[in-house]
């Protein structure tokens, strides 16, 4: 992987299909559309009008924004699709979801979500990881959401199964500015994966 910073067009963001028990997760969702949407990037998401994700979808085709939904086909069959969007495709399966948001998108954001969310961000930044891609990824801490992960990262440092390069890799912001300009300031490691390898060249 090369270190040089990422050209943001088209943002991946995975959340839930659930809202949450508190609103303040709704109200980061709209936060982060309106932002998306005013930096005048795409959206690219899971297709849906549940949860989060119809949130935010809403909120940046209602500012005049980009929303590119990724729905597998039995999502699309229960009738899941939102109806806004300025465009969709239908997959396969959920992992040919997840294969086509990242091709599409320039960096992944993840909002408070469940197993889905969860193992989306984890497998994006995997990918980043092993430098099958050289994308940014990000976690929007609403609510304090993300310190357990944060945690749990720092935990798999200090025992010896991740370098600190790559916990310190996935940018963590309760902000959705501050998360974007992090993301777009994003440098890949260009540490190897195995701890006591020697490290490439410079």
């Amino acid at each position: 992987m090369d270190n040089k910073s990422v050209s943001l067009a088209k943002v991946a963001v995975f959340c839930g299909s659930n809202f949450g028990f508190s609103d303040e997760y709704a109200q980061a969702a709209r936060r982060l559309g309106a932002e998306i949407a005013a930096r005048g990037l795409t959206l690219v998401y899971g297709g849906t009008h549940k949860g989060l994700m119809g949130i935010m979808a809403d909120t940046v085709l209602q500012a005049g924004g980009r929303a590119v939904g990724i729905i597998n086909q039995r999502l699309y069959d229960r009738g899941h699709l939102h109806p806004g969007l300025s465009a969709h495709e239908i997959v396969v399966d959920m992992r040919a979801r997840k294969a086509r948001m990242a091709d599409l998108a320039d960096a992944f954001i993840a909002l408070p979500g469940g197993l889905g969310t969860f193992e989306e961000l984890f497998e994006a930044a995997t990918l980043t990881q092993l430098g099958d891609h050289s994308k940014a990824c990000g976690a929007l801490n609403v609510r304090g959401f993300y310190e357990p992960m944060r945690a749990m990262l720092d935990h798999a440092v200090q025992e010896g199964f991740l370098k600190p390069q790559h916990r310190d890799m996935i940018v963590i912001d309760a902000d959705p500015g501050g998360l974007l300009d992090g993301l777009a300031a994003w440098t890949a490691p260009t540490v190897t994966k195995w701890l006591g390898d020697p490290e490439p060249a410079a």
